[in-house]
């Protein structure tokens, strides 16, 4: 290898006219791209690691960036002004209290969904729980049912839930479903009943061969976990359609948080399923269907307002929401996440509400699936605890909640995890609820988990090489993970 590089040294040095010509199209590359990246107007810190990474890897850089750089969508955009100016206008039925109206007002100009109301909210904790009242309301739903996941996988839990929409699709029930590519792969044999029997199956950024050019790819993802039966029930939350999140299958199984819903809020779900069914699928043939379908609800006691975000966005909601959530805290601010790699303000909202006196905690997993978040997540305990926020580690079992309790009456449950991904690359929905019951609720649950979970404790005497350098390089990628 040391004689082929000498030799191609030699071979560039021989010919001054190619090795100038190969400076000049590097120089160029550098401007062109340089000044693309540039003129997005991203965080400083994020734009000098991708212009950084870009010069160091001529040509191979602009490959990386290309498929993993951060990027807008603007067809989405235009489809969902499109889908959204034929969809019935929604009322406004947010009722809650000075502090959740202000943020439900938030909600609305950055996500573009109109606050509302839920007649019933059912807290449910872990995989059997929440496949159970699934399948029982899919067997049930008489007019359409919409799905939407980010993992679906061919298991046990899989095949039981794709033969009951196949049941219901040959009784004369519509039946979409729309899963995401990456997270789920592509198994087109395996939903070949539920297709025979009339249903629709879609895939989101389908990953095919020669597509790589095409952007959106790879990095952009739909994580959203919904679900919309007869446009008066709903499901979202965490959960996805795996054994892997099912306890009664596997004792490694995944803890986690879903939501079931009556009431107005379920018609802002269908609003979401609608859009990225528009814009996955392109048929918006179905929008008057749908529409025709999807009954008036009444008020209900429990304000609730969805959330949705995404790379089609620019005003990143769900991370808005959360930031000012906890501002404006005035006891208590309770995180659950199993990815938690914040920005600037999230932090600094963590920090100041926790050296302010409030009772901030942190439940994160003791190890996630991935390495690289787990280090970057521990790089910030330091700076967290010495604000006089609480660190828990919660173990063996895989957290995989996403929750905000703050004070006794904002509950937030949803798909997003508190890292970058999350807040700015993936499409994710959350609700927000103004509720002191279901609050209350969520807050014993996670009290319970605070309970199973190890508290960390800051520590002068962590091993250099095998703790605090591998968390403080992971640290590094922060903006890009």
């Amino acid at each position: 290898m040391p004689d082929l590089l000498q030799r191609g040294w030699d071979a560039l040095t021989s010919t001054p006219g190619l090795a100038m010509l190969l400076v000049l199209g590097w120089l160029l590359y550098l401007i062109w791209l340089g000044g693309w990246i540039v003129l997005q107007k991203r965080e400083p810190v994020a734009t000098l690691s991708w212009l950084l990474g870009l010069a160091l890897l001529p040509y191979l850089g602009f490959l990386i960036y290309h498929v993993f750089g951060p990027q807008k969508i603007r067809r989405q955009r235009l489809r969902r002004e499109s889908s959204r100016a034929r969809l019935p206008q929604e009322p406004d039925g947010f009722s809650g209290h000075s502090d959740a109206a202000e943020l439900a007002s938030l909600a609305h100009a950055a996500s573009g969904l109109a606050p509302a109301s839920a007649t019933e909210v059912r807290l449910l904790v872990d995989g059997g729980e929440t496949y159970d009242a699934l399948l029982a309301d899919v067997a049930a739903a008489r007019s359409h049912l919409h799905l939407e996941y980010y993992i679906y996988e061919t298991d046990h839990i899989g095949t039981t839930l794709r033969d009951a929409l196949v049941e219901r699709a040959r009784a004369g029930v519509r039946v979409r479903l729309l899963i995401d590519a990456v997270g789920s792969g592509q198994p087109r044999r395996f939903f070949s009943p539920l297709i025979d029997a009339g249903g629709e199956v879609t895939w989101f950024h389908p990953t095919q061969f020669g597509r790589i050019w095409q952007r959106p790819w790879l990095n952009l993802r739909n994580h959203r976990k919904i679900v919309v039966i007869d446009g008066c029930i709903g499901y979202t939350g965490g959960i996805n359609i795996s054994d892997h999140q099912d306890e009664r299958r596997r004792d490694d199984a995944y803890r986690d948080l879903h939501l079931r819903l009556e009431g107005e809020a379920v018609r802002r779900l269908q609003k979401i399923f609608v859009e990225d069914w528009l814009y996955a699928n392109g048929d918006d043939g179905c929008i008057g269907e749908i529409a025709a379908q999807t009954p008036a609800c009444d008020h209900g006691p429990i304000a609730a307002q969805v959330l949705s975000s995404g790379p089609d966005s620019s005003w990143e909601a769900i991370h808005r929401l959360h930031v000012s959530a906890i501002h404006a805290a005035r006891t208590r601010v309770w995180l659950v996440t199993p990815y938690f790699v914040p920005g600037e303000a999230a932090m600094m909202a963590l920090t100041s509400a926790a050296l302010a006196g409030l009772d901030v905690r942190l439940l994160l997993p003791r190890r996630c699936d991935s390495l690289l978040v787990t280090l970057a997540a521990r790089s910030y305990f330091d700076a967290l605890m010495e604000a006089g926020v609480q660190v828990y580690e919660y173990g063996p079992r895989l957290l995989h909640s996403k929750a905000l309790v703050v004070d006794d009456s904002l509950a937030l449950v949803g798909s997003a995890n508190f890292d970058n991904r999350s807040f700015r690359l993936n499409f994710e929905a959350s609700v927000l609820f103004d509720d002191r019951a279901l609050t209350a609720q969520l807050a014993r649950h996670v009290e319970s988990e605070l309970a199973r979970a190890r508290r960390v404790h800051a520590r002068d005497d962590r091993p250099l090489l095998r703790e605090r350098l591998p968390e403080a390089l992971a640290r590094l990628l922060s903006p890009l993970l």
